[in-house]
């Protein structure tokens, strides 16, 4: 007889810009643990309230290389996926543009092109090995959270113009107290 045991999740708070020093940070390899799968709980539960369908663990000021996703759209049944130590070992030559957003960057929205497919290698909740072969919109997200865990924003991908007018964007927000 197996006995279920309820997990309690916290909704965390995400980092957002102007705070690109904890932003910018490159995250460091994770052991999968009882921490490491409490903090997935809480990125799930965090990615789920804001809504969003990635989160990386940096963007809640934790540099360990974790994130989250889950691109199921409503009514289908949601999908998670919880990985550790993600690592793109393989980019297609053809590329994708998608309309970006972003969890640390609130109601700013631009077009990022990107290859249209990736093999990612990574440890699963269990700690177990697994590499997954995305397209599409899960392609586009796991290249997302990779660059968060190495310090790059979607922002990146951007005319340097577009970039320094969110930059200054967020910054002029902060300095008013309206973020």
């Amino acid at each position: 007889m197996r006995t279920l045991i309820a997990v309690a999740m916290t909704v965390r708070t995400i980092i957002t810009l102007p705070d690109e020093k904890i932003l910018r940070q490159v995250s460091k390899p994770v052991a999968v643990d009882a921490a490491a799968r409490k903090l997935f709980d809480d990125m799930l539960e965090t990615m789920y309230d804001a809504p969003g369908i990635g989160l990386a663990a940096i963007q809640l000021g934790v540099t360990l290389r974790q994130l989250v996703v889950d691109i199921a759209k409503e009514p289908e049944a949601k999908k998670p996926l919880f990985m550790a130590n993600p690592e793109i070992v393989w980019a297609s030559d053809a590329l994708n543009v998608y309309e970006e957003g972003c969890l640390s960057i609130p109601d700013y929205y631009e077009m990022v092109e990107r290859p249209a497919e990736v093999k990612v290698r990574y440890l699963d909740r269990q700690g177990e090995g697994q590499e997954i072969h995305a397209s599409g919109l899960l392609a586009t997200c796991l290249q997302h959270e990779i660059d968060h865990l190495n310090g790059v924003l979607f922002i990146d991908h951007i005319s340097k113009l577009k970039r320094d007018r969110v930059l200054k964007k967020f910054s002029k927000a902060a300095r008013l107290g309206k973020l």
